[in-house]
C-alpha cells in the first residue's frame, strides 16, 4: 500500500475474547478486516482527496500489505468488564479533515467522547465541520477481551 496513492478510507471495527489480552487485541483486527495487514500509525489528519468509503470490501489489500491507520483500541481480562473503542472522522465543506479516537466503557459514551474531539480539533483549526462519520464497538469481557476502531487508508 505505501507505494501507491491513497484514495480513500474506511471506518472499521471488531471485538474479541482470546487467550491473553494480545491474543484479544489480535483477534479484534481480525474481526474488523485488517488483522493480516502490517497497520502504519499516522497522525489524524484526513486528506480532502481521500474519499470515504463505506467498508474495504474491494480494497484488494494483501495479506502483510503495509497500510496506514488511524485507531484506538482497549483490551481488559477482566471478566464482566464492559469495553469500548470508536474513531470518528469530521470533514469540511472542502473535504479536509480530522480523525479523532477514543477509548471507554461504553459504545454510546466513547461515540460522544469522538465527536466531541472532533467538535473541538475543527474549532482550533476555525474551520467549519460539515459532516462527522462515527464507527464504534463494545464488548463485554469473558476472560479476555479486546476491540478496536479504526480509518484504514489504502
Amino acid at each position: 500500500m505505501l507505494g501507491r496513492e491513497v484514495r480513500y478510507a474506511a471506518l472499521v471495527s471488531g471485538k474479541a475474547e482470546g487467550l491473553t489480552e494480545l491474543n484479544a487485541f489480535d483477534g479484534a483486527l481480525l474481526s474488523a478486516g485488517i488483522g493480516d495487514l502490517n497497520l502504519v500509525q499516522v497522525s489524524s489528519i484526513m486528506p480532502s482527496h481521500v474519499s470515504l468509503a463505506d467498508s474495504l470490501a474491494g480494497a484488494g489489500l494483501p495479506k502483510g500489505d503495509f497500510v496506514l491507520v488511524v485507531y484506538g483500541a482497549r483490551t481488559s481480562s477482566t471478566p464482566g468488564e464492559l469495553i469500548a473503542s470508536a474513531v470518528g472522522v469530521g470533514r469540511a465543506e472542502d473535504g479536509f479533515g480530522v480523525i479523532m479516537e477514543a477509548q471507554g466503557s461504553s459504545r454510546s459514551q466513547v461515540e460522544e467522547d469522538v465527536r466531541r474531539k472532533v467538535e473541538e480539533a475543527f474549532r482550533a483549526r476555525r474551520l467549519t465541520l460539515a459532516a462527522v462519520q462515527v464507527a464504534g464497538v463494545e464488548h463485554r469481557v469473558q476472560q479476555c477481551g479486546g476491540v478496536v476502531a479504526a480509518c484504514v487508508f489504502f
